[in-house]
């Protein structure tokens, strides 16, 4: 893999380790996978075999966003108006959804999976981890290795997070029969995915993560041998915590979900839990003394209209917070940089009812880059600094869009968002995204195959 030399970039927002921070008319070399270097007159001094050069005037290069939260294959669901969260508790919108989702076929997910990752590249994603937890008994179990086989085409850093139901309707939970799996099964393909694809290796560009869907949809067990190979594996733990299932939980068991996770060891620093809008402080205080970690998604919070999840608390307890897009059934669209900017004003809403004040809006940019990193357990992404991976994204600032802005990048997909694709996206060294278009893809046939395979299902 040659290397690659951005020439005289507008702004490189940099981090050694120490917190982003703004390098202003600097160059930035690649060398196959990592950064090499940051500075001034890369040029004039010894260039990888291969590098090709490319002006970056004007140009603004962020590190790659880490979406640590997301449904793939509810792309083929969505822009559905009579699925209307703010009708319905989310249990009663799971009792309604969970049926839709169990027609899909391997070939949904496979095209699902490339219509996702296609729409968070253009936006500047460079490692997605997806919870998968869908699995209907028609289209079989190798639907996490088609995901796998998506990353691949299109050169996405993928993790993922092995998700599956075991409680049946009868029981409590909302699982369609057609869509539930034993805890044997479960797990047992999950210790198949961390053996043939779990690469812990530095740049590595695949990982598995057990993540089963959510307890108050799973038995007891469920919970247990999933920390129990996790553990064993030395791979990372997933799923839904805190987004309206604690009351059913308490009458179930006697417990709200975080105390209930806690007491089968689903938690610590190698667990992250999705939403938690609807937590305690006090709940938060103890996520954070076991290093758990939360994936934030803003955009169903909207959707609910209940709590709004407490960022201020968590950043005031040291939590661990990325963020993520969540499925399209409840964000119907696949774009973490929207997130970013939705989220800081989601907090700006509820900033008067809180205790700490919103974060600076640079934090929420940590969030979608480094606080992601942290959760999925990467050292090697999230940061842009030589010896990091080359996963990065560039926006061209030198337009209308952006007048009045330029002086505060690290403020600004905050603050004021990014209404457009990026101008390039790079992923382990590779250019995967570039002048509209993936390198050596026909967007077109891409589209054409997914709409064919959507086709072959009725709703």
């Amino acid at each position: 893999m040659a290397g690659c030399l951005l020439k005289n970039c507008a702004a490189v927002i940099v981090d050694d380790g120490n917190g982003p921070r703004v390098r202003r008319n600097v160059d930035v070399l690649t060398d196959g996978p990592a950064i090499r270097a940051i500075g001034e007159g890369l040029d004039k001094g010894d260039l990888p075999v291969g590098t090709v050069a490319q002006d970056a005037a004007g140009w603004f290069v962020y590190p790659g966003l880490v979406n640590t939260h997301h449904h793939f294959f509810q792309c083929f669901v969505r822009n559905r108006a009579d699925l209307d969260w703010t009708k319905l508790s989310v249990i009663e919108w799971l009792d309604r959804i969970y049926p839709i989702f169990s027609r899909l076929t391997e070939e949904c997910f496979y095209h699902a999976s490339v219509t996702a990752m296609a729409e968070l590249i253009k936006h500047g994603c460079t490692t997605a981890f997806d919870h998968q937890y869908c699995f209907p008994r028609h289209a079989g179990k190798r639907l996490i290795d088609r995901q796998f086989e998506a990353a691949e085409l299109l050169g996405m850093r993928f993790h993922a997070g092995r998700g599956g139901n075991t409680l049946p309707k009868s029981e409590g939970s909302t699982i369609p029969d057609a869509m539930l799996e034993t805890t044997d099964e479960f797990i047992t393909d999950c210790a198949r995915l961390i053996d043939a694809y779990h690469d812990a290796g530095r740049f590595g560009m695949r990982q598995v993560v057990v993540a089963p869907c959510q307890p108050v949809n799973c038995y007891r067990e469920t919970f247990v041998e999933s920390v129990a190979l996790a553990r064993d594996r030395k791979v990372r733990m997933h799923t839904h915590v805190g987004e309206g299932e604690s009351p059913v939980m308490q009458a179930r068991h006697g417990l709200r979900t975080v105390d209930y996770c806690a007491e089968v060891g689903f938690c610590g620093s190698d667990a992250f839990y999705a939403h938690c809008w609807e937590l305690t402080h006090d709940e938060l205080a103890k996520m954070a003394a076991s290093g758990t970690g939360v994936a934030h998604c803003p955009e169903p919070v909207y959707l609910v209209g209940a709590e709004i999840t407490d960022i201020p608390a968590m950043s005031a307890l040291g939590l661990i917070v990325g963020l993520g897009c969540d499925g399209a059934a409840s964000n119907d669209n696949s774009n973490l940089m929207h997130c970013i900017h939705s989220a800081y004003m989601l907090q700006c809403l509820s900033a008067s009812t809180r205790d700490h004040p919103v974060p600076p809006p640079v934090d929420f940019l940590g969030y979608a880059t480094s606080g992601g990193a942290a959760l999925l357990g990467r050292g090697d992404i999230g940061r842009l600094s030589p010896g990091m991976a080359a996963d990065l994204f560039a926006i061209d600032t030198r337009r209308m869009d952006y007048v009045g802005t330029r002086h505060d990048p690290l403020s600004l997909l905050a603050k004021v968002g990014i209404g457009t694709p990026t101008d390039m996206t790079m992923i382990n060294g590779r250019i995967v995204w570039a002048k509209g278009e993936f390198p050596g893809l026909d967007e077109a046939r891409l589209f054409a195959q997914a709409e064919a395979a959507l086709a072959t299902v009725e709703f």
